[in-house]
C-alpha cells in the first residue's frame, strides 16, 4: 500500500495548495522531518531517517481554523480543531492555545521534538503554518514572532514555573510561503535572539536566551532553479501543480530519500469542511472569479498599506493594467465591496 505522503498527494491532486491538503501533507513524518534538517541547527547533521524514528514524537494534530486571541465570537473549539492519526503523523501538544478572556489561538501543525544533546536529549517545540500568499497586508515574519511569544508563555506550569525559568523550551514557528514574489523567489531565513555586548564583561550563554526562532521558507515554481535540490526545491514539488503523481513520487524518493511506498493497513481519512482560500472560491463561484476575488482582496489591502502598484502586480504575479484597472474601480467608489468590485471589472472586460 501507498505511504501517508503517497495517499495524501493523491487526494490533494492539483489542489494541493489547498489549505487542508496542504496541511496534511506537510504532517507527514518524512516530509516534517526534512523541514528540520533543512532549517534548524538542532537536526542540520542528524540523519534523516534517525529524525523519523528516534526524534519526532508520535502524532501530528492539525488544526484547520487559526482564530487569534481577542475574537469575540469565537465558536466552541470542538468546531475548530480537527486530530488526524495516522501511523507517520507527529504526535504533539494541542493545537490549541488559550489565552484568558481572549479567546483561543489555532496553530496549523503543532508537536514536540528531541534534539541530540550532551547529556539529555533537548526538548524543542513547534508549529508549521502554510501560506498561500506572501503579501497578507501584514508582515509573516511579525506573526511569527507572536506565535513563538504565545508558544512560550504557554509553557508556565506545564515545562516550568515561576520558582525556576530554567524548564523553558526553545520554540520554533516554521512558515511556508507557497507563492513568494519574483523578487524574493526561493528563499529561506531564521529570525532569533542574539546577544551583543554594550559593554563587554557578561558571558555568552546561548542557552540562556536561545528560546525562540522564526523560520521563513518561500516558495516561487516560476524561477529556473525553483526545482533545485534543497528545502525549496523539495516543497516545490510537493506543491507543484504540473507534475504528475508518478513525477512526485520518483522525485521525493530518488532525490530526497522519503519512503513512499509500504504496508501501512487501513488508513483513515477524515475530510473537513472547506476552509477559506482560492479553491473554495473557485468551487463556489468559478475559478477565475476566485482569482479576482482573493486578487481584489490583496490590492485593496495592499493599498491601504502604501505598496506601490508596481510592486503589487509583481507581489501577485498580475500585469500593472489589471492591478491599475481594480484600482482605478476601488478609488472611485471605496465602499464597494470586492464581489461588487469584481462584478464591475467582469463587465467592462
Amino acid at each position: 500500500m501507498n505511504t501517508n505522503i503517497a495517499y495524501e498527494l493523491k487526494l490533494a491532486q492539483d489542489k494541493s495548495q489547498y489549505d487542508e491538503h496542504a496541511k496534511r501533507i506537510l504532517g507527514n513524518v518524512w516530509i516534517t522531518a526534512s523541514i528540520l534538517k533543512a532549517v534548524t541547527k538542532e537536526f542540520r547533521h542528524v540523519p534523516l531517517r534517525q529524525i523519523v524514528q528516534e526524534y519526532i514524537s508520535g502524532n501530528i494534530m492539525i488544526s484547520n481554523i487559526s482564530v487569534m486571541p481577542g475574537s469575540t465570537n469565537l465558536q466552541p473549539s470542538t468546531q475548530h480543531t480537527d486530530l488526524i492519526v495516522f501511523p507517520e503523523r507527529i504526535a504533539g501538544s494541542t493545537t490549541e492555545d488559550k489565552v484568558p478572556n481572549e479567546g483561543c489561538i489555532y496553530y496549523d501543525i503543532r508537536f514536540t521534538a528531541y534534539a541530540p544533546g550532551k547529556k539529555l536529549p533537548i526538548k524543542l517545540l513547534f508549529n508549521i503554518e502554510a501560506q498561500k500568499s506572501f503579501y497578507t497586508g501584514y508582515s509573516l515574519v511579525t506573526r511569527g514572532i507572536f506565535y513563538t511569544a504565545r508558544m512560550l508563555s504557554a509553557q508556565l506550569d506545564t515545562e516550568f514555573t515561576v520558582a525556576d525559568y530554567s524548564g523553558l523550551k526553545k520554540v520554533y514557528s516554521i512558515w511556508i510561503c507557497m507563492n513568494s514574489p519574483n523578487y524574493i523567489g526561493n528563499a529561506t531565513a531564521e529570525y532569533h535572539l542574539q546577544k551583543t555586548d554594550i559593554t563587554p564583561g557578561i558571558p555568552d550563554k546561548p542557552e540562556e536566551y536561545d528560546k525562540l526562532s522564526v523560520i521563513m521558507i518561500c516558495l516561487n515554481r516560476n524561477v529556473p532553479e525553483a526545482y533545485n535540490n534543497g528545502i525549496t526545491g523539495l516543497l516545490n514539488t510537493l506543491f507543484s501543480e504540473t507534475f504528475t503523481i508518478k513525477d512526485k513520487e520518483r522525485i521525493l524518493s530518488g532525490n530526497y530519500g522519503i519512503t513512499m511506498t509500504h504496508d501501512i493497513g487501513k488508513e483513515l481519512v477524515s475530510m473537513c469542511n472547506l476552509s477559506e482560500g482560492i479553491w473554495e472560491r473557485g468551487i463556489e463561484q468559478g475559478i477565475e472569479r476566485g482569482r479576482l476575488l482573493l486578487s481584489t482582496s490583496i490590492i485593496r489591502s495592499s493599498l491601504n498599506k502604501g505598496v506601490d502598484i508596481s510592486t503589487i502586480a509583481d507581489t501577485l504575479g498580475e500585469s500593472v493594467d489589471f492591478v491599475q484597472k481594480i484600482t482605478s474601480i476601488i478609488t472611485a467608489i471605496p465602499s464597494h465591496t470586492d464581489n461588487e468590485i469584481v462584478d464591475i471589472y467582469l463587465h467592462e472586460a
